[in-house]
């Protein structure tokens, strides 16, 4: 039985649960709401929540820590800058989860996991190897699919 473990499994080990949770905070912290199944964006809520809690304390080793899970300087800025002034009052849940619908393809429970507050002006855009162009409404609006 699994009493006490927290967190789903997925189907992957250990590391490679980590760099698939690693990835989706990454693209949330960059694109402030994506959407991907219900059950990654329930596991991952918990995961950014912490990141940014953890970025809030400041200073120099989380900015580093922050950096060995996110890989990316901006981002890690982003957490440690924008995200910290935006939730300085907030006593945690900067996320949230809304379903939205099912897959196509194996009928697997979606979700739309964004930041609160987000910024609004980050549309996101069609990425450059499909062949739509960015400028299309529709699909600037629509969140990243991770």
């Amino acid at each position: 039985m699994r009493h006490g473990i927290k967190g789903k499994r997925f189907g992957r080990s250990s590391d490679q649960r980590e760099a698939l949770l690693s990835g989706l905070a990454k693209a949330l912290f960059a694109h402030e709401q994506i959407v991907t199944t219900l059950a990654k964006a329930k596991d991952l809520r918990s995961y950014a929540e912490k990141l940014i809690t953890y970025g809030k304390k400041g200073g120099l080793a989380r900015r580093r820590a922050l950096f060995s899970v996110l890989r990316d300087d901006v981002l890690a800025g982003k957490v440690m800058s924008v995200l910290t002034d935006r939730y300085k009052t907030r006593a945690g849940g900067y996320t949230r989860v809304l379903k939205c619908g099912f897959r196509q393809g194996d009928r697997a429970p979606m979700a739309v996991i964004e930041l609160v507050d987000r910024d609004t002006s980050l549309k996101m855009t069609v990425s450059s190897h499909s062949k739509e162009s960015t400028d299309a409404p529709a699909a600037a609006a629509t969140p990243a699919r991770v």
